[in-house]
């Protein structure tokens, strides 16, 4: 067993598993919620969460030690500052990015295939469930309505810069191509009401996107149609958006891709690639891109990496519109 002193005691605090994972299972186990509703002994947690009373015991013990959560004589825990983000209704919304049941908090376990996905250059993903990480969303609607549901929920915060880098309604009818459950779009025709628009997404996702529309009171601007960006678009609007999804695809798939879109907006159209490509166009998020690896197989990428993807596909950026702490790379026909 371990027991590192010294210099290495700091690397074993940043390297061992067990703290991340004993993060994650009281989040599932929703721990905090109950504690903030009045539960606070480890038999009555365990009733509450449906575990074994002696094992959470002891993992919240653990997290307790690491300022978690506090534990008096009694027995009783409860949440500390620190702990207060593992609550479901906290601002952070950090609780479901650590729930192992929901899609992201699964797709986490794949770190353990880094090694495999460094050697291999390869998703992790696959080799962990014996799928890809979409297969695996197809394969459970609950995982998959939570992977909608973490997209949509960036929108709010990350939207008003969007909405206001771009002279949207210039380009009159715009393709969110895997637009998911409709968003984003959502919030581009509420602020330009002289712009009309398309989701593309997979079945399922397109009739969310459209039920969404509807309650929206925007089904007479906006629908969602079912799609795949690998086939051939919807031809001739003005703009085709590609909001958060190269990276999730190698240079292959991206430029596939965006030759698709290319393909669609023909020699007037627009493709707006909406992606993190870091404050100086050069370096994107560290973190994002291991996951973009090891999950999917993708990749973060800066401005000049996107112009090199573009060019394959027959396009040029025309300009490049900073939109919070994204960028709105505009391309057009080469």
């Amino acid at each position: 067993m371990v027991d590192a002193k010294g210099a290495g005691a700091g690397l074993w605090a940043a390297a061992h598993l067990g703290t991340p994972m004993a993060l994650r299972v009281a989040a599932t186990l929703r721990v905090a919620d109950h504690i903030a509703a009045g539960t606070g002994t480890a038999p009555e947690l365990a009733k509450a969460c449906g575990a074994d009373a002696d094992a959470l015991d002891r993992l919240l013990r653990y997290l307790a030690v690491r300022g978690y959560f506090s534990r008096e004589d009694d027995g009783r825990y409860g949440l500390t500052p620190l702990g207060e983000p593992l609550r479901d209704d906290h601002p952070d919304g950090m609780r479901a990015q650590l729930d192992l049941e929901t899609a992201l908090g699964r797709a986490e376990l794949a770190f353990v295939q880094l090694l495999h996905s460094v050697r291999t250059g390869e998703a992790g993903y696959p080799l962990q469930f014996g799928r890809s990480f979409w297969e695996d969303l197809v394969a459970d609607p609950a995982r998959k309505s939570s992977f909608d549901s973490s997209m949509s929920a960036l929108v709010p915060a990350r939207s008003p810069a969007v909405i206001g880098g771009y002279d949207w309604a210039s380009l009159g009818t715009l393709v969110d191509v895997g637009g998911g459950d409709g968003s984003l779009l959502i919030a581009l025709l509420r602020a330009y009401p002289q712009l009309r628009g398309t989701v593309v997404d997979q079945p399922m996702t397109a009739r969310a996107a459209r039920q969404a529309l509807e309650e929206a009171g925007l089904d007479d601007r906006g629908d969602a149609v079912p799609g795949d960006f690998f086939e051939p678009l919807p031809a001739g609007a003005g703009g085709y958006v590609l909001s958060w999804i190269l990276h999730n695809w190698n240079d292959d798939a991206a430029c596939r891709i965006l030759r698709r879109c290319a393909e669609a907006a023909g020699a007037h159209g627009r493709v707006l690639v909406i992606e993190k490509t870091g404050p100086d166009g050069r370096s994107p998020h560290t973190g994002m891109d291991l996951r973009m690896l090891t999950f999917i197989g993708g990749k973060e990428r800066g401005l000049a990496e996107l112009d090199g993807l573009a060019g394959e596909a027959g396009l040029r950026v025309v300009a490049v519109h900073p939109a919070g702490v994204l960028s709105i790379t505009e391309l057009a026909a080469a």
